[in-house]
């Protein structure tokens, strides 16, 4: 119960920032670990910021948040330096280069961004151009991390990406991707049409996804690539891109649901939009969410199935108070991730490699 009531206490402050005017010692003892656990302490410690907060403080929560907002703003210029330094590696090829995840949101310069802790840098670059890009990074001192020859085999038959790189002085990683989800997956969108539609931002030469394709990445990366583990993070992501392309962007609300169905990707966004509306109060308009229930809402009972698993996993829990029923959800997850990833004879011969590596100890050549 504890793990939920801090997760309703996140939730709170996250749908009216002001309630940080009102929130009790006890609280604030209860509030910055659980956000610092769902990986969103540097954000909500920006918008504090920006709030007169009434009640006391306690020291150590003010402290806390005081490290949190200058500790963000010195990832996001690490990042910005990091991307400039990527973009002198690639200048030469002609690459278009379109930042994704938190790369795109900081040097994008949206909301999403604020007090985002990117730590890798995520590109998208077209298929036939991603063996150019991988020689001139690895000129530039990039090297490929030390993964097992099977999921090196693995990353660049059947992924979406090639194997993470990292550099050998800065130890900065890069993930270089041609597509959102893994040629196997069940769901296709054409990464050609992600390019197409790609905006430019300030800095030279580079490119992030357009609002709609920000939205519809962020959602799928949500709901079709893992177990939810750090998940609240990655939905206020997605509720902060909502809120601000929703205000400023004419016709997004029209082209999102479209852009969904163009892109097979409607399933996800129904996911992205439910969540949104029940966790954060992401303010949908009746028409495009009527449009994407219409389109994207998944049969019977896997909507209730899903609420069961997705509540549980995203709550940032306690290490000494996680649940059974918890991990169970995240393995139910994970998964369904895998399921939604791979065809079911490649998905039985992954786990059953895996397995060996795990109980049968041998050569890395012999695997």
């Amino acid at each position: 119960m504890k793990g939920r009531a801090d997760r309703d206490l996140l939730l709170a402050v996250l749908r009216d920032p002001r309630r940080f005017r009102t929130l009790e010692t006890d609280e604030w003892g209860q509030f910055v670990p659980a956000a610092r656990r769902a990986g969103i302490l540097s954000r909500l410690a920006c918008l504090a910021g920006d709030i007169d907060v009434e009640g006391p403080v306690p020291a150590r929560a003010r402290a806390q948040l005081g490290a949190s907002r200058p500790l963000a703003e010195h990832h996001a210029r690490t990042l910005r330096w990091e991307v400039a330094r990527i973009r002198d590696a690639l200048s030469g090829l002609g690459v278009k280069i379109v930042l994704l995840k938190g790369a795109a949101y900081v040097v994008g310069g949206l909301p999403a961004g604020v007090g985002r802790l990117a730590t890798d840098v995520d590109l998208l670059v077209a298929r036939d151009r991603i063996e150019d890009v991988e020689r001139a990074l690895v000129a530039a001192g990039f090297g490929a991390m030390k993964l097992h020859p099977y999921d090196q085999r693995y990353y660049r038959r059947w992924a979406h990406e090639l194997p993470p790189l990292r550099h050998a002085r800065r130890r900065s990683v890069v993930d270089v991707h041609h597509g959102i989800l893994p040629r196997t997956a069940r769901l296709h969108p054409d990464p050609a049409k992600l390019l197409a539609a790609a905006e430019p931002v300030e800095a030279p030469d580079l490119w992030i996804l357009c609002a709609e394709d920000l939205v519809l990445h962020s959602a799928t990366h949500l709901f079709q690539d893992g177990d939810l583990v750090g998940g609240l993070r990655d939905l206020v992501d997605l509720d902060a891109l909502l809120r601000d392309f929703g205000e400023r962007r004419a016709g997004f609300w029209d082209g999102l649901a479209p852009r969904a169905l163009e892109l097979g990707l409607t399933r996800p966004l129904w996911y992205g939009l439910r969540f949104c509306r029940r966790l954060l109060d992401t303010p949908i308009p009746d028409s495009t969410w009527r449009e994407v229930e219409r389109t994207g809402r998944p049969a019977w009972p896997l909507p209730a199935l899903m609420d069961a698993l997705a509540l549980r996993a995203l709550c940032p829990e306690r290490d000494d108070r996680r649940t059974v029923g918890t991990q169970i959800a995240r393995l139910a997850l994970y998964t369904r991730s895998h399921w939604l990833r791979m065809p079911p004879a490649l998905l039985a011969y992954h786990l059953a490699r895996k397995a060996l590596r795990a109980w049968i100890p041998r050569r890395d050549d012999e695997l």
